[in-house]
């Protein structure tokens, strides 16, 4: 028997405090670094620069209602909508959230924001037809299985579940775009998370790892069929670095892996 990825020490809720602190505080210094890369009204899953617009992950999204998880700045969401989709963006972050009411005063495309935890989605059963998420919750949170559970319980039988997370492959390296990022240290296989603490030993930030079996099984567990694992290649135009993401080590080993998954009719414990 296989068993899940242990326990990591860290509840979910000093996850949840961490991850809330973190991005709130960090929240302008991210979009200050990033937000050109990742526009107003775009949808890009990964540093790579991988697009919604040219990968089709998520299919025809005209008439579907999508809820992006852990939106951030929610350019996704405002992308979505103008692809006919009825969208809500929802993230932990107060911090993201003013920057996504922010970028749709600038752009003139609002949807509705939310403000909550992957882990208690408020919204009733069977809801969405599509639910996404580019790097967001799923790294952060103390048990990631408990998150698919909840995407599965919001997710109408057939609906798809989408998302990208740093490649596994990454944890066996130091976080570093230079050449010391390429030497592995690190057991690909201890799920210890990276954790940050300040002064009085309080968690400032966490970031989980779980291997490429382990988010599989937590998807079948969640009555999901695994269709597709998108591991983007580093685009030889990309000169761009992006904290451990870079030209040298992109070309070398991935850095991203997007899980493209369905959720099955007839889910146990679904009524």
């Amino acid at each position: 028997m296989i068993e899940n990825a242990p326990v990591s020490g860290v509840s979910d809720d000093e996850s949840r405090r961490a991850s809330r602190g973190w991005w709130d505080s960090d929240a302008d210094e991210y979009q200050a670094e990033h937000g050109s890369f990742l526009g107003d009204l775009d949808f890009v899953w990964c540093p790579e620069g991988l697009r919604e617009a040219d990968a089709h992950l998520l299919g025809d999204v005209r008439g579907k209602r999508i809820l992006e998880l852990g939106a951030g700045a929610a350019a996704g969401a405002r992308w979505l909508d103008g692809q006919g989709a009825e969208v809500v963006a929802l993230d932990l972050s107060a911090g993201m959230l003013r920057h996504a009411r922010a970028a749709a005063g600038r752009t003139g495309v609002s949807v509705p924001l939310v403000q909550a935890d992957a882990l208690a989605l408020p919204f009733a059963e069977s809801v969405f037809d599509i639910v996404c998420t580019a790097f967001g919750a799923i790294p952060f949170v103390a048990d990631s299985a408990a998150a698919m559970r909840e995407v599965a319980r919001v997710l109408k039988p057939g609906g798809d579940w989408v998302f990208s997370v740093t490649h596994p492959m990454r944890w066996i390296f130091w976080d570093e775009p230079d050449e010391s990022g390429l030497i592995a240290r690190n057991s690909y296989f201890d799920r210890t998370p990276y954790v940050e603490r300040d002064e009085s030993g309080e968690v400032t930030y966490i970031e989980q790892h779980r291997t490429l079996g382990d988010r599989v099984r937590e998807l079948v567990a969640a009555g999901f069929e695994l269709r597709d694992l998108v591991e983007p290649e580093w685009p030889a135009d990309n000169e761009e670095t992006w904290g451990q993401w870079s030209p040298l080590r992109g070309r070398l080993f991935p850095g991203t892996a997007i899980f493209v998954s369905r959720l099955a009719a007839g889910v146990p414990g679904r009524t």
